[in-house]
């Protein structure tokens, strides 16, 4: 009888910690990635997994061993290709980037789409207008990506030459914030 009660008690108990965290989490402003709230009590790995238009990028950073650096304090910046952007890249690139052999390789080019530090979509127009025109970011990967914008949107080139464009800005995360872009951009090699 006693031990009903007890589990009876620690269910309860169990069930309102469960119910405020959903109410702490209904009353977070949200912005909605691949048809999943975002929310910013989470972490950058707890809140992309959710997101069905970025499956190929949680892959990648799980086959990178990224998954621990990108859940801890931070803050980062992110700048997170969607599946089609994956797709733009030769056929096979990403395949054979998920082999183990390449692991650092896929590493480089994962961490290459990361800023130390949390820039926000406000910080980065006033950097770059600030910059006459362009921002340049230094990479978690040691590389550079240059920031500029066409109209009011935002765009990331890489040391190639590359461009992604910002389609979604200010996905704010507990350990930083994700940009989310439509094209993989690549260090120079």
């Amino acid at each position: 009888m006693r031990t009903r009660k007890i589990v009876a008690i620690a269910l309860v108990a169990f069930s309102l910690l469960v119910g405020t965290e959903i109410q702490a989490q209904k009353k977070e402003k949200t912005v909605e990635v691949g048809g999943a709230p975002m929310y910013p009590s989470k972490n950058i790995i707890e809140n992309a997994v959710n997101s069905k238009d970025h499956t190929t990028l949680v892959a990648a950073v799980k086959a990178a061993d990224l998954v621990e650096v990108l859940s801890s304090e931070g803050p980062f910046t992110v700048f997170a290709p969607t599946n089609e952007a994956f797709a733009k890249l030769p056929a096979g690139t990403v395949e054979t980037l998920l082999k183990p052999e390449n692991k650092e390789m896929l590493q480089t080019i994962l961490k290459y789409h990361v800023a130390a530090g949390k820039w926000s979509a406000a910080d980065i127009v006033a950097a770059i207008k600030k910059g006459n025109g362009k921002y340049a970011f230094k990479t978690v990967s040691g590389g550079t990506l240059t920031a500029w914008m066409k109209g009011k949107d935002i765009y990331i080139t890489d040391e190639k030459g590359n461009s992604s464009k910002v389609t979604i800005a200010d996905v704010n995360q507990s350990n930083g914030i994700i940009h989310v872009v439509d094209t993989v951009v690549l260090p120079r090699t």
